[in-house]
């Protein structure tokens, strides 16, 4: 059986606290917007998997609506008629899933 130094013993201590703090910790904030350009022309619905909203906030002044589809992500402007209606299917879809 292999034996332990007192001091190889308090290193295998430490790095556990220390990796155990780490763990399960939320992302830091990104505190500037993450749209620079965004996206007008409309993006057939089916063609996109995921939809997210970020509000305005401290660390943007502008809503940011952001389309994840199989090639990539894209920003969406969040002034078009399209994309405030693709919002509202979104708002619509998962109030109902909530039900």
């Amino acid at each position: 059986m292999m034996k332990f130094s007192a001091s190889a013993f308090m290193l295998l201590i430490c790095t556990s606290a220390l990796l155990s703090t780490t763990e399960g910790r939320p992302k830091p904030m990104i505190l500037r917007c993450q749209c620079i350009k965004t996206h007008s022309e409309p993006i057939p619905i089916d063609k996109i998997q995921t939809l997210r909203v970020i509000p305005a906030g401290p660390h943007c002044k502008n809503e940011e609506i952001i389309a994840t589809m199989k090639k990539g992500t894209t920003c969406l402007n969040p002034a078009k008629d399209w994309v405030i209606s693709l919002k509202e299917k979104l708002n619509k879809k998962n109030v109902k899933s909530q039900q």
